[in-house]
């Protein structure tokens, strides 16, 4: 199966996942009793809108239509789009920009910095999600990832297939769906990337969670939260991280963690001595 991205048919397809789950009263409409599909009707999507229902009906057919910004605008109106599922849509009718060659290899400044952020667990990682660089704390507090063959080194490649991660997060199916989330921003940004599009298609063909989850098209992209973990070694804590997007590189992105809670960075800081003994142990 292909992850290579049809944008005439995503587009059609999305606007009919977010018509149908819109309420009317969530769209200011009068509520109707009797209804035999959920959602919005696309008449009513064509009034809010203010386009015609035979091009609600085109577009939602994947006729061809490229929709200029303004009704883009309209529409992402009109469904309630939040600002991540608002430039998803534009992604798609391609109005925006399209983005500059994406990186595959961590800079010389951001290596040296995702080191220097120690004792914090830090990490690198591109649009793809793909893992370019962490240092020991990370590898302490989640697994080392130079083991990991260099084609699977991917955040969400790691969750979903990696045996290690099966209770890793307390929250499985919350962590995947929002990693999924931010990835399908990425896929309908880059429409051309082969790379990007061959992860997801390879994930559609390897994991049931994945192409379940995929098929809800949900968009969003997270730059900071919450995970609660179970570590194999110091057990249960809580993280928070940050997402810091370098102006030099802003495909890349920083992503750092710390402790939520004071039993938390008890954990952490275990974890954090265990790195330093092994430090010691191969200075010897």
């Amino acid at each position: 199966m292909t992850g290579k991205i049809d944008a005439t048919n995503e587009l059609a397809a999305f606007l009919r996942t977010r018509r149908e789950r819109l309420a009317p009263e969530d769209a200011g409409l009068p509520q109707r009793r009797r209804r035999r599909t959920p959602g919005l009707r696309r008449e009513e999507v064509a009034e809010l809108a203010g386009v015609s229902v035979d091009y609600v009906v085109r577009l939602e057919q994947g006729r061809g239509l490229r929709p200029s910004p303004e009704v883009l605008e309209a529409l992402a109106r009109a469904l309630r789009l939040s600002e991540d599922e608002r430039s998803y849509l534009f992604d798609l009718a391609q109005q925006r920009p399209a983005s500059r060659q994406p990186s595959t290899s961590q800079a010389d400044s951001l290596a040296r910095l995702v080191h220097d952020l120690s004792p914090l667990p830090a990490m690198l990682v591109n649009h793809r999600l793909d893992i370019l660089g962490w240092n020991p704390e990370m590898a302490g507090l989640m697994i080392d990832f130079g083991v990991v063959p260099e084609q699977q080194r991917n955040s969400l490649w790691v969750c979903l297939m990696h045996p290690a991660f099966r209770d890793f997060y307390r929250d499985r199916e919350r962590i995947i769906r929002e990693g999924i989330a931010d990835l399908r921003a990425a896929w309908a940004a880059r429409p051309d990337d082969d790379g990007l599009a061959k992860l997801v298609g390879d994930l559609n063909a390897r994991s049931e969670e994945f192409a379940r989850w995929w098929a809800l098209r949900d968009v969003q992209v997270h730059g900071r939260g919450r995970k609660e973990l179970l570590h194999p070694r110091v057990g249960e804590l809580t993280i928070e991280y940050e997402v810091l997007c370098p102006l030099q590189e802003p495909d890349q992105r920083l992503v750092v963690y710390r402790a939520a809670d004071a039993a938390s960075q008890v954990a952490l800081d275990a974890i954090v001595r265990e790195v330093g003994e092994r430090r010691r142990l191969r200075a010897m």
